[in-house]
Formats: C-alpha cells, sequence, structure tokens
C-alpha cells in the first residue's frame, strides 16, 4: 500500500477537531486528494461567489449549505439537489444563510449514475472495515450491503459485488449501459487504503451516494466523523 496521507489530509483533519466532523467541502477535498473523483464544486462565502462558480459550469447545480452544527442537512432542508437558475441559487442561499452556524454554500455539479454507498467505519477489535452496497435514500430501507476487514484487494472487490441482491443494477438492469467496473474497483481500493492510514484519526467515512455510470463513480457526498478524545 502506498502511503498517501499528506500533510494538507491531516490539516483537514487537525481543523475539524473542535466539530468532531470534516465539513462536506473540506472532505471532499480530502477524498480527492486520496485519488476518488468528486464534483466539480466551491464553498461559496457569498452569493456573488456562489453565482459565478455556477455560471462557469452551468445550470443546474446543487446546493448544499455548509455549517458545523448542521451534519445531517437533509433532516433541515439544507440540501436543494436542482437549482437550475441564478434566482433559485439566490433563494437558496438566503435560506441557507439563516440556518445555525452557516458557513457558507456548497455549490456542485450534477452528477448522474447507479447509486451505491461506499463506506467503513473503524471497530474497536477488528479495525477499518469497508462497506460497499446499495446507496442513495433507499440504503437504511433495503441493508444491500457488502462488509470486509481493510484492506480489501482488488481480487476481493468481484466479490463484494456479487454478493448484493442488486447486483444487476451495477451490471446493466434492463438494457441499461453498465457501471465502468475499473473505475468502480479503483475507488473501493482507494478507500480502503484511506480508512486504514486514517484509522488513528477517524470513526467513520460514509460516501453516499457514490454515482457510478459507464464513465465514472464520483463521489457526491460525502461524510467524516473524526474520533472521539
Amino acid at each position: 500500500m502506498v502511503k498517501l496521507v499528506t500533510k494538507e489530509m491531516r490539516g483537514i483533519l487537525a481543523a475539524a477537531k473542535d466539530a468532531g466532523w470534516v465539513l462536506e467541502p473540506e472532505a471532499k477535498r480530502l477524498l480527492s486528494l486520496a485519488g476518488i473523483e468528486v464534483p466539480r464544486f466551491a464553498w461559496a462565502r457569498t452569493l456573488d461567489e456562489a453565482l459565478e462558480f455556477s455560471n462557469s459550469i452551468g445550470f443546474p447545480v446543487v446546493a448544499k449549505v455548509v455549517s458545523p452544527k448542521v451534519l445531517h442537512k437533509s433532516d433541515v432542508g439544507g440540501v436543494d439537489p436542482c437549482v437550475d437558475n441564478e434566482i433559485l441559487l439566490g433563494e437558496s442561499f438566503e435560506r441557507f444563510a439563516a440556518m445555525e452556524g452557516f458557513a457558507g454554500m456548497l455549490v456542485e455539479e450534477r452528477v448522474s449514475g447507479v447509486e451505491l454507498i461506499i463506506g467503513g467505519k473503524v471497530d474497536y477489535q477488528f479495525g477499518p472495515v469497508v462497506v460497499v452496497g446499495i446507496g442513495g435514500v433507499g440504503v437504511g430501507l433495503y441493508q444491500d450491503t457488502s462488509i470486509r476487514m481493510a484492506p480489501v484487494r482488488r481480487e476481493n472487490v468481484e466479490h463484494m459485488l456479487h454478493t448484493l441482491k442488486a447486483y444487476e443494477l451495477i451490471e446493466g438492469y434492463r438494457g441499461a449501459e453498465p457501471v465502468n467496473m475499473e473505475e468502480l474497483t479503483k475507488t473501493i481500493l482507494a478507500f480502503s487504503d484511506l480508512m486504514l492510514e486514517l484509522g488513528d484519526s477517524i470513526e467513520s467515512i460514509d460516501m453516499n451516494p457514490v454515482m457510478c455510470s459507464p464513465t465514472a463513480c464520483i463521489a457526491a457526498d460525502a461524510r467524516i466523523m473524526l474520533a472521539r478524545g
């Protein structure tokens, strides 16, 4: 395994110590540094910054509140998944700005594909474990996941995926194009390596959903919880 945790990544974790978790823009920056693809995004502190970025990549965009006081953004209306013009973006910014601890808005490109979850936690007895499964809002409903202790090897990935009840979604269901298996494999392996190297610093990492298409696998949402104490 290549040593991949950089000084910049450690700085991201150190800056999040007081909150106990890493704000999503910084979580995505950390994942990107680890070789995991994320959407094009900007952490906009002002509406002008949000507008400039959105116009540069083109509408529609996804808008999310950034606040150390808002861990579960969807529960408080802190996510607008399809903002398709400047007026709606301004309305989102104004609503988010009224939320506790407001620290800006995450604006990012919309991505599509099969919704997967790639996550992991540090078990106090066994160490880092990796979870792969069908993601999105139905992850808790379907509970269709495969779990393996890190490190996950290339030869393990296919077995993990084939144990999923909804594996047909990955290989192309009812004429849909299959997910790019090489990109998905690379993402899982990079995540496994990251879990191993951050095991002393974190409690869990969740990437849900990871949007996997015939061309890419992109972590559309990310949450990193720090180790307590």
